[in-house]
Formats: C-alpha cells, structure tokens, sequence
C-alpha cells in the first residue's frame, strides 16, 4: 500500500505540533516534513511533491495566497487549511475546489485518506 505523503506548515507552534501527532503515528500516511517558515511552501512543495499540504487558515472566508499557488502549479496536491481558534478547516483540490472539513481528529484523518464526500460550496 502506498502511503499518502504529507507536509505539515502549520502556525503557530502547538497547532503544527498537535496536527503532527495526531499524523504521524498513522500506518497509512508518510509525513515529508514540518515547515516552520510560511516562506518556504512553495520550494518545499516543489522538491517533495506531497499528496497534501497542512497550512494555517488565518481568515475562514478567504482562501489563503499559498493555495492559488499551490494548487496552480502542483495541481494533483491538495490543500487542508486549519483554524482550530475558530473551529473551521477547509479542504482545497484542483480546479481551486474547497469544502469545509469537519474540524476534528477524524474529520482530518478522513479528509487526507479521501474518505470524505466533500459538500461542494462556492470558492473561497
């Protein structure tokens, strides 16, 4: 079985940390690495070539600059961004597609293994 290859570029600190825990035990899923510094996304993106990137959502109604980028030109790379402070997640895939994810340990777990049916909704 092929694992299903993760970076994780959560901010702060302890989100990145708990998103990792609860990740990184998981037999199904590979994680890259951690990216500490948002500026780095893109190059890290580009020399490991992950099935998803974990980012911050800073704002839940707009979608963040890195996903355009992202999403343009590693179109087969999805997105999961997290605001656990507001208790929001949103899943982005080609086409520059989102939904909501349910904001929980499973509700992450299910959306990287593709088990979810996302609710379409307009872009962000």
């Amino acid at each position: 079985m092929e694992k299903i290859r993760v970076l994780v570029a959560n901010r702060p600190r302890l989100m990145r940390e708990l998103v990792l825990a609860t990740i990184s035990d998981q037999p199904d899923i590979e994680v890259l690495g951690e990216i500490v510094d948002d500026s780095e996304i893109a190059r890290v993106v580009a020399e490991s070539q992950p099935d998803f990137v974990i980012i911050a959502l800073d704002r839940p109604n707009e979608r963040p600059a890195i996903c355009d980028y992202l999403l343009v030109h590693h179109p087969r790379v999805k997105v999961l961004a997290l605001a656990p402070e507001r208790n929001s997640s949103v899943f982005f895939w080609s086409d520059i597609h989102s939904a909501s994810v349910e904001s929980s340990e499973q509700g992450i777990l299910n959306t990287i293994r593709g088990k979810t049916r996302p609710r379409y909704e307009p872009v962000i």
